[in-house]
């Protein structure tokens, strides 16, 4: 006796779950601007523009929202990746000043690379003068330069080059690291509200 109501109850829930589905109705747009009610879902190319869940009584139940346009998710990356950048920046400074030192610290860095580069291109030069000096004297007393020697001095030239190439570089890094901490530096600033 007790199977049979229990068999009954199990139905009349199953067909009171499929009316309440049934009872759903579903507004969209479809191409042509027209606003479409329709029982049985929103057909895969309407799903993108968004659209409204009703109940049996015309109740919006649900709001299901356009997808995002290529624009708005571009914008949703940048403001993602934005927010990521504030955080490595308040986890790396806890001031304006403390960007400030670390500015102040990588451009003495950068200006004793520098330094050292200018003082190994100077040491290139003499060493290159001297070397001139001795092809000099064995074309003076009428003698063919060395083989050996011309290419020592164009190694020489060759290593000024490089140098010179690092030293114009460690400059850009210089005047691109300084841009960099002011930036970091006004935005912790707007971060942390001391403007």
């Amino acid at each position: 006796m007790l199977q049979p109501v229990i068999r009954l109850l199990v139905a009349l829930g199953l067909l009171t779950a499929t009316l309440a589905d049934a009872a759903e109705l579903y507004r969209y747009t479809d191409e042509r601007g027209v606003v479409v009610l329709d029982r049985h879902g929103v057909p895969p190319q309407h799903i993108g523009r968004g659209y409204e869940v009703l109940n049996e009584q015309g109740r919006v139940v649900r709001v299901v929202p356009p997808a995002p346009t290529a624009e708005e998710m571009q914008r949703q990356r940048q403001e993602k990746a934005r927010a990521a950048a504030d955080v490595q920046l308040l986890r790396l400074y806890a001031s304006p000043d403390d960007v400030e030192r670390a500015r102040k610290r990588k451009l003495a860095e950068l200006d004793s690379v520098i330094g050292i580069t200018q003082s190994n291109l100077q040491s290139l030069r003499t060493q290159q003068e001297m070397l001139r000096a001795q092809a000099a004297q064995h074309e003076r007393a009428g003698r063919e330069v060395p083989q050996n020697l011309l290419t020592q001095i164009a190694n020489l030239e060759k290593e000024q080059s490089g140098l010179q190439r690092d030293q114009a570089r460690y400059q850009r890094a210089k005047v691109e690291a300084d841009a960099s901490f002011a930036r970091d530096r006004k935005r912790v600033a707007e971060l942390l509200g001391d403007r």
